[in-house]
This record gives C-alpha cells, sequence and structure tokens, in this order.
C-alpha cells in the first residue's frame, strides 16, 4: 500500500518524528550506537537498504534483507539506487505511531515514497498482515515506481503495478469468485481509484482489479513488457499519449481490452463459483428439513409394516378359527350303545 502526500492536521506530528527518525539514520555512520533509535532497537545496513527493527524481530529483519539484495529489480524499471529505510514495527501501538493515523485502518504496511521510507507489521502481526516477503517487496515497488514517475501515477497504477510487481496473483482468487464484480461491477480507469478509500473489502477488490489492468498493458508487448511504456510516460507526462506511442492503443481501447478480457477470463470461473455457493448454501438451508423429513418417513413406514404385520397375524388367526369352526360343525354326532332285540 502506497501512502499519499501527507495532508496538513492531527497527524503532522507523526510525520515530523517519522521524517526525524529517518533523517538521523540516513545522516549518521553506520554504526547503531551514533543513531537516535530506541536503546534497544537494531540496526541492519547493506546496500541501499537500511533496516530498523527490535531484538525478537532481528531474525526477521535479517531474512528480509538478505531477500531484498537479491531481487531489487522491478518489471520496466532501471535498477533503483536511492537510500531506502524500512521499519519494522514490534507491535501495533508503534505502528500506528510510525504511520501517522492517516492511514487506513486494515493496512498491513505504508510506503511512504517523499521519504524513501516503508513501514511494516512484524512477527506480532496476524494472518492479515500477509507475507512479510511479499508484503516488503510489494512495498519497495511503490518506491521504484515513484522514483521514476513521481506522482504521475494514479492511485490505481500504483497499487497495481506493485501487486503486479510482487507476483501477488493470489487476488486473482477474488475475481474468479465473484461473478457480480466481474461481469456487472467493472468499473472504467477513473472510477478505479474510489475502491482505494471504501473500505477493505472495496479495497481488495480494487487491488485485483488494478493489477490485471497493468498485467493487460504489460502484454502489449511480450517483449520489452513495461519498459518503454514507462520511458514515453515520463517523457510525455501523459498515461495515455505514453500508451499510443508504446503501444500503439488509445486509453480508451485498452480500458475496453482490460474489461472484456476480465470478464471473459474470470466470468465463468466466477459464475459457476457463485452458482456453486448458492447451491450449498441451498443445500445447508434445506437439508435439515430434508433430513427431518426423511426420518418421519422411516418412522411412518415402520408403523405401516408393524400395523400391516399386526393385521396379517389377526387375518391368519380368524382364517384359523372359521376353519376349525367349519370342521367341527360338519363331523357326524356320536351313536351311543347299540340297542339289543326286543
Amino acid at each position: 500500500m502506497a501512502r499519499e502526500i501527507f495532508p496538513a492536521g492531527s497527524h503532522l506530528r507523526a510525520r515530523v518524528l517519522g521524517l526525524l527518525m529517518v533523517c538521523s539514520i540516513l545522516a549518521s555512520p553506520a554504526t547503531s550506537q551514533t543513531l537516535a533509535l530506541p536503546a534497544d532497537a537494531i540496526r541492519l545496513d547493506s546496500g541501499r537498504f537500511t533496516f530498523v527493527a527490535f531484538p525478537k524481530d532481528e531474525r526477521l529483519a535479517r531474512s528480509l534483507l538478505k531477500q531484498v539484495l537479491t531481487t531489487d529489480t522491478f518489471p520496466g524499471l532501471p535498477r533503483p539506487t536511492t537510500h531506502a529505510v524500512i521499519q519494522i514495527a514490534p507491535d501495533m501501538r508503534r505502528f500506528r505511531d510510525w504511520i501517522g493515523p492517516g492511514a487506513p485502518e486494515w493496512g498491513a504496511a505504508i510506503a511512504i515514497p517523499e521519504e524513501g521510507r516503508i513501514v511494516l507489521q512484524g512477527s506480532a502481526a496476524n494472518s492479515a498482515a500477509g507475507n512479510p516477503r511479499v508484503t516488503v517487496r510489494h512495498e519497495l515497488a511503490h518506491l521504484a515506481l515513484y522514483n521514476v514517475l513521481g506522482h504521475m501515477p494514479p492511485r490505481w497504477f500504483d497499487e497495481g503495478y506493485a501487486s503486479y510487481a510482487a507476483r501477488e496473483w493470489g487476488r486473482d482468487e477474488l475475481l474468479a469468485t465473484n461473478a457480480a464484480l466481474v461481469l456487472r461491477g467493472m468499473p472504467h480507469f477513473e472510477n478505479l481509484d474510489r475502491y482505494f478509500y471504501s473500505g477493505e473489502s472495496r479495497a481488495q477488490q480494487g487491488y485485483a482489479l488494478a493489477q490485471r489492468a497493468v498485467a493487460e498493458i504489460a502484454e502489449l508487448d511480450r517483449e520489452r513488457g513495461l519498459s518503454l511504456f514507462f520511458v514515453r510516460w515520463r517523457e510525455t507526462q501523459s498515461f495515455d499519449v505514453a500508451l499510443r506511442r508504446a503501444y500503439g492503443v488509445t486509453e480508451p481501447e485498452m480500458e475496453a481490452r482490460w474489461r472484456s478480457n476480465t470478464r471473459r477470463r474470470y466470468g465463468g470461473l466466477a459464475l459457476f463459483a457463485d452458482v456453486t455457493v448458492g447451491a450449498l448454501a441451498l443445500l445447508l438451508l434445506l437439508g435439515p428439513a430434508w433430513i427431518a423429513r426423511r426420518r418421519r418417513d422411516r418412522r411412518r413406514l415402520a408403523q405401516m409394516r408393524v400395523a400391516d404385520a399386526a393385521q396379517e397375524a389377526r387375518e391368519r388367526e380368524s382364517a384359523l378359527e372359521a376353519l376349525l369352526s367349519g370342521i367341527i360343525h360338519k363331523s357326524p354326532p356320536d351313536s351311543g350303545p347299540e340297542q339289543g332285540a326286543g
């Protein structure tokens, strides 16, 4: 997540403190004893990176430092050279202190391009904070893009590029499971920025759509990707003109292509997912009633079988009684002893 330019207000103090801390890090020698850091904080320097963390996150900081040193290139951009400070917050209170109250509550990390600074949550973060390796690359992509294009990219492109550079392909799952979004709710480029200011759920949709848009642009040139486009954008200061000169398409044509391809690629999957979810919901809703009815039917059938067996037994007894009665009535009466002659 990239941080917009800080507006003046109640969080000015937090911004000033963060900026002073970064300035002290950049201007001080490489030994942590000379830095204006908390007593138990540590500093790790290598290449163009400085990590600031607390002892419980030292292992995480060293692991992330090793990663960023070996993956310090971004699609279509020249290799970054500006210094970057990554602060790992030990808890949510320190995280909020370092980023100020202007950031959304659901943010897991913040890039502040004007200060060359990134703040992310440490090992105390919950699962919603995501994979720190992916998160730190996402935020570094914001800094890299800012160093080349400044504030020219709209918010949707900035976030979409960071997700694309960090290879956050898991965001496609949201498109593949939301038929309403893909088939009916596809926004235009000019409206996509609003997604990032409308709560966490809406923002996640915005990330997925923006990443898909940047990927569509990169696919226009399989050999050079975004590199020529970024050069033209910097030269012309215009997104539309850069698209024309790099790919031979206009912004409306690119937008139509993105909307159409996204619907075609994810619409069927999303519709199938929605139907499947609906069927499962219907099954969960009607399942108990169906089971109860089956049980009642089984009990009634058992009762009917018992009643039929009893009826058959009674009928057999009646038939036997009738048979025996008929045999008795048909037998000849006893004649008694014979009489002698008179």
